[in-house]
């Protein structure tokens, strides 16, 4: 007999907790455009709440009308690349807006700079390290090291939230390329460890 009752007792809890999941509104939806219990809709945004945006590149003095997107794409039918998922704090966050225009500029000028040198074949970091300095960047922001045979890389911190110039001169050519740092790294040094 009290195996019975205990059995009714289960039971008789399965409706009410039925009942009670279905009160408290799981999986609830609401037309689009109803007003919630406080009269906002869903589509309108409180009044008063910031909300992000995201960073607003324009064209910058000397380029086309429109910047292009160097933001890659992957195909949802391709599997995720985890190499690239692990190696990814040691990609350089790159400079947005009037900042952009800053590094794009200071790129230009580093690359003018180190023209002459390459035209003559001088590929000694030192050379490189004297001319960039030329330009006004401090003793102990800019680094220059052999880049292959005939090669130099350069670093330049400009120390500013941090805003780096980074880029390599051999028999070819001068490029340089301006970045806002690393995600995981300290200024613009690229972090040394992973996960």
């Amino acid at each position: 007999m009290t195996t019975i009752t205990k059995t009714r007792a289960r039971f008789g809890m399965l409706p009410l907790a039925v009942v009670l999941l279905l009160a408290a509104g799981c999986g609830t939806q609401r037309a689009e455009g109803a007003a919630d219990a406080a009269g906002r809709r869903p589509d309108s945004e409180p009044s008063g709440t910031p909300v992000p945006s995201a960073p607003r590149d324009f064209a910058c003095p000397g380029e086309s009308p429109a910047p292009t997107d160097t933001a890659d794409a992957a195909s949802p039918a391709s599997p995720p690349d985890h190499y690239a998922e692990n190696h990814a704090f040691r990609i350089p966050l790159p400079l947005h807006g009037q900042s952009r225009c800053d590094g794009l500029a200071a790129a230009g000028r580093v690359e003018k700079a180190l023209e002459p040198l390459r035209r003559r074949g001088d590929f000694a970091p030192e050379s490189v390290r004297s001319t960039l300095m030329g330009l006004g960047y401090g003793e102990g922001q800019v680094r220059a090291s052999r880049n292959g045979p005939t090669g130099v890389g350069f670093l330049i911190d400009i120390g500013s939230s941090p805003w780096c110039v980074e880029g390599t001169m051999s028999s070819d050519s001068a490029k340089a390329d301006a970045f806002g740092g690393y995600p995981d790294g300290t200024h613009c040094e690229p972090p040394r460890g992973g996960h």
